[in-house]
């Protein structure tokens, strides 16, 4: 799990940046003040995730976490995109109905964040 998440992490960070300067540069004359705000929000939990995913690669190495760990990862992934997605999306095109799935994805990060929690209060459970 390690390298592999950790590089994901590593490759949506740096996409998480480029994404930012994007909005800040390419959009600012485009866009309303809300779709921006709209746009950067995305952004941000984007690079929180991507840190996220960096640090769960680091911990689960460190700690020798199982499938927990990893199905945890996974949903962050997948949650960052959901949410994340659907707000750049939603910013640059203005389809408000897309903002009905943007829940999911938070939802999905927030599971996966849960199943991290667990792995590491079941490795601190044995260890003690």
């Amino acid at each position: 799990m390690f390298p592999k998440y950790f590089a994901i992490g590593a490759i949506n960070a740096a996409i998480a940046i480029a994404l930012g300067a994007f909005g800040a540069h390419g959009l600012e004359q485009k866009l309303t003040e809300h779709y921006l705000d709209i746009f950067e929000t995305g952004v941000r939990y984007h690079m929180y995730n991507a840190l996220g995913l960096m640090l769960i690669a680091l911990f689960a190495k460190q700690i020798e976490a199982g499938k927990l760990a990893l199905n945890g990862g996974r949903l962050i992934l997948t949650g960052m995109i959901i949410f994340s997605g659907s707000l750049y999306v939603l910013a640059v095109s203005g389809y408000s109905k897309l903002g009905m799935i943007t829940p999911i994805g938070g939802v999905a990060i927030l599971a996966g964040w849960t199943c991290v929690i667990i792995a590491a209060y079941k490795k601190m459970k044995i260890t003690k």
